[in-house]
């Protein structure tokens, strides 16, 4: 199981499927922390844009601690799915089968012990905050059909505290520090050789 961890906008996703396709033959998943998001609850009077997505509290991690420790064990799991449209789970779930490669990916990861123990590698992909800034915009404007005024009102409300008090000091968890992402190919390069390192060991057992 390898766990990447990073601020909003860094490049994890980019890494985790530069990783997923290079040991698809292998058996390689990716599970993402934001499927774990809870909802938003119905009668709850917060506006959907002061909501904090970036608290541990906004992740049920201990249904994702469940999962993990299931795909670990080689049962399937469903996953669920998060639609950032309605800010609510969908109804469909995904199965997820259990396979030798696990990634997991998300930006609080590295903060929750439960979920560190669970890890075999622990990765941190470091970006400048002006990078992960525009990364973030650009995907919130295209995919997710914000406005440039939210997400930047967001961004210094909950995003920015968040990653200081949360996410960045997950950093000294990590076993693995990227800097610049997936554009990192030497990093990308010496990490895949320690998976399939731990790989092969795992076949010798």
């Amino acid at each position: 199981m390898i766990g990447l961890a990073g601020g909003s906008g860094s490049g994890k996703t980019s890494v985790a499927k530069a990783l997923a396709r290079d040991f698809k033959d292998k058996g390689a998943i990716v599970i993402e922390q934001d499927w774990y998001y809870r909802n938003i609850p119905d009668d709850s009077k917060i506006n959907v844009t002061d909501w904090n997505f970036d608290h541990p509290d906004s992740v049920e991690f201990p249904l994702l601690i469940h999962h993990l420790k299931e795909l670990r064990h080689g049962r399937a799991v469903d996953a669920p799915q998060y639609d950032y449209s309605t800010h609510s789970r969908k109804k469909e779930t995904r199965h997820i089968l259990s396979q030798p490669v696990i990634i997991l990916e998300g930006i609080l990861i590295l903060d929750n012990p439960e979920v560190r123990d669970l890890m075999d590698i622990k990765i941190y992909v470091d970006t400048d905050a002006d990078v992960r800034f525009i990364r973030r915009l650009h995907r919130d404007i295209h995919e997710r059909g914000r406005n440039v005024d939210n997400v930047i009102t967001q961004y210094y409300k909950t995003v920015r505290p968040m990653h200081e008090t949360f996410v960045e000091q997950s950093k000294k968890y990590a076993d693995i520090i990227i800097p610049q992402g997936a554009e990192n190919y030497v990093a990308i390069d010496v990490l895949k050789t320690k998976i399939k390192w731990l790989l092969r060991e795992a076949h010798g057992r």
